[in-house]
């Protein structure tokens, strides 16, 4: 059985805790996005990592996944899948380093899902006003570098 304290303690991690306030953030915002974007094909993810191949920046899967904050394994699986789907194509291997380019049929993708990205992204950046949405991009910048400083 659970004490008042306790309980008192679970309401404050409730209330205080940045992740979970973070990840309900996030999968809300990314469950719109994908229902946004399900007649294109592609969900957020897929468009989001196909649209950063595409710049070509990239030298390896490893720093693909430190610039988005992913895991190693899950880019992997991903990029697998995408890959599948023949979206994109592997065309480098220095010795570990794999790297990855948008095929046609990924640009097409890419081109046929920005419409529904782009309806998703008004749809919440309107519903936060441009400058609440600036101030709060500024303030995740700041919990992820906070975030890199602890981990």
């Amino acid at each position: 059985m659970t004490t008042p304290v306790a309980d008192l303690k679970l309401d404050d991690i409730a209330r205080s805790c940045v992740v979970l306030h973070v990840r309900m953030t996030a999968r809300a915002v990314t469950r719109a996005y994908d229902e946004a974007m399900r007649p294109s094909g592609l969900k957020i993810t897929q468009f989001v990592l196909l649209s950063a191949l595409s710049t070509g920046a990239w030298r390896s899967v490893t720093e693909l996944a430190d610039r988005f904050a992913l895991e190693r394994t899950s880019l992997t699986r991903n990029l697998q899948l995408l890959a599948a789907e023949k979206l994109i194509e592997p065309v480098d291997c220095k010795g570990r380093a794999l790297t990855y380019a948008v095929t046609e049929k990924g640009r097409a993708a890419i081109e046929a899902a920005i419409p529904y990205w782009r309806a998703a992204q008004d749809r919440i950046e309107g519903g936060l006003g441009q400058e609440r949405w600036s101030e709060t991009r500024d303030n995740l910048r700041t919990i992820r570098r906070a975030a890199r400083e602890v981990g």
